[in-house]
Parts: C-alpha cells; structure tokens; sequence
C-alpha cells in the first residue's frame, strides 16, 4: 500500500459459494477489487485518496443465498467478526468499512475494533448520522418486508426514531431455492443500468415522492445495500421533478465518516463500549 493517510479495508457481510445460482457476493478470486465493491463507480471519486483493500467476507453456513432474515443475519454477524480481529491485529488500516446495509455484527465490531483504537463504520449507522445532519427527517427505501422490519430496529438502536419519517419497501425480495416465483430484484437493476425502463425504480421514485409528501421527509436515503445502485436513478427524478432533497447511499456516507473518523482522530467511546477490564466504570447508566 502507498502513503496515503487512509487505509481503509471494505469487509462484505458476506460471501456465496462461487457455484451458488443466486446473485451475490462471491469470492471473485482473480477479479479487480473495483469490480467486486457493489457500485464501484458510484463512489469511485471517493476512493481516490484512500489505499483499500476489499475482503470478500465469511462463506454463508445457512445456505448458498443472499442474506434477507434475522436467522441469516446472526449468522453473518458471526462470520465476519473473525474478519474484523484478524484486521485490526494485522496493523495495515486504520479504518474499517463493513457493507451491507443491514449491517451484521457492527456493534459487536465497534466494542472489537475501540480496544484498537481503530473506526469502524457501516451503511445504515453512517446514513442516518449524515441524513440528519442534512434535513429534519429521513425516509428509507427498503426493498423487502423482512429486511425493513430489520431496518426498523436498526432505527431504534441508533437511537434514530425521531429522526426517521418512515420506513417504505419495494416489495422486490432476494432470490432463494424455496420461492423461486420471487421478482428479480438484480434484472431491474440490469434494466435500469442499460437505460431501459425499470419498475424498480419507479416503485422508489414513487415511494420516494410520497415520503416527502405524507412523511415529511426531507432527506432519502436507502436500507438494503443490493438498493444502494437506485441512488442515481432516484436523485435525477426527484430533482427532475422539483425536489431539491438530498439522496444518499451507504457506501459512500461509511467511507466519509470512516475519513471524519481518522483525521479527527477519534473512535468510539469506551464508555459505551468498554472493555473487559475497563479502568473506570459508571456507577449506574440513566436512560
């Protein structure tokens, strides 16, 4: 790695079996890191002074499909902590990135990662600081039932209630060997990304649209990381359209705040994640 003062390491949520039928995160041995950061090119101006390495995650245990539920989260979370330790004790970053917008293991990785003194951050938790940094109220676009009752508690463990309009899904879901009549989430963005008309992204322009007029939402943002390719389609419409809102996508608010981080010289809080012999202690903690 060259000089530059960001040294940052991508870790996936996860990754499938390079035989899997499902689209996803797979290894990709032998194939540019550029190609398998999801939506390189949409936060490509942001890499540009930062030295990164991308690992391609923890293989899934449940099964050879995207991760979507609770059960499949846990599991995730559990496979990439390994990941995140044998990082820090390696001494090459200091920051660490985790994809995905769910988010699996990232508080769990913040207590890891403090005893380092090394930031870590990840999609959902980097977009609601910066939404609401930007507006009075956000609105999520999600893109399941499952994933966005998920969101939901995401929401309420950043402490974020107040902060967030609504949460509102696309009604797409992943691909699994049991549902197979699920829609293609993955051939919309394929359509959107050849310019030709997509329903999913309609389906966000609209939900999008009605945020800001029912909800009061003035900053966008999205849940699920498989979203995240909507943000430009979203952001032209809408301001196609009138609305001068900000729309923002995980990738690129985790490596900003992974970059406010580093130059502040700051991680979290060793009160809020102490260690396992902390040299001070509260006396009790007021809620």
């Amino acid at each position: 790695m060259s000089e530059s003062k960001y040294k940052f390491l991508f870790i996936s949520a996860f990754c499938l079996p390079d035989d899997s039928p499902f689209s996803g995160p797979k290894r990709g041995e032998g194939i540019p890191k550029e190609e398998r950061l999801q939506n390189y090119q949409n936060v490509k101006h942001l890499l540009a002074d930062v030295d990164w390495d991308m690992h391609p995650g923890a293989m899934t245990t449940y099964g050879n499909w995207t991760v979507e539920n609770r059960q499949e989260f846990l599991y995730a979370a559990a496979g990439r902590i390994p990941i995140v330790q044998e990082a820090c004790e390696s001494g090459k970053y200091n920051a660490i990135i985790l994809e995905g917008g769910g988010e699996p293991g990232f508080m769990e990785a913040r207590e890891l990662t403090r005893r380092y003194g090394i930031p870590v951050t990840s999609c959902g938790h980097s977009q609601m600081h910066f939404a609401s940094m930007l507006g009075n109220k956000f609105a999520i676009i999600d893109f399941s039932d499952v994933h966005t009752m998920f969101f939901h508690n995401l929401v309420v463990q950043h402490r974020m209630t107040d902060r967030c309009a609504s949460i509102r899904n696309i009604g797409y879901y992943h691909s699994k060997p049991h549902y197979k009549d699920a829609e293609s989430f993955s051939a919309e963005r394929r359509k959107a990304m050849a310019g030709e008309p997509s329903e999913a992204v309609e389906r966000a322009v609209s939900e999008a649209i009605n945020a800001i007029e029912e909800d009061g939402a003035d900053v966008i943002m999205f849940g699920c990381s498989g979203s995240f390719w909507l943000k430009p389609f979203v952001e032209k419409r809408l301001h196609d359209e009138g609305w001068e809102v900000p729309v923002i996508e995980g990738y690129g608010a985790a490596i900003e705040l992974a970059k406010i981080q580093v130059d502040y010289g700051v991680t979290a809080s060793g009160l809020a994640f102490p260690g396992d012999r902390p040299k001070k202690r509260p006396r009790k903690i007021v809620f």
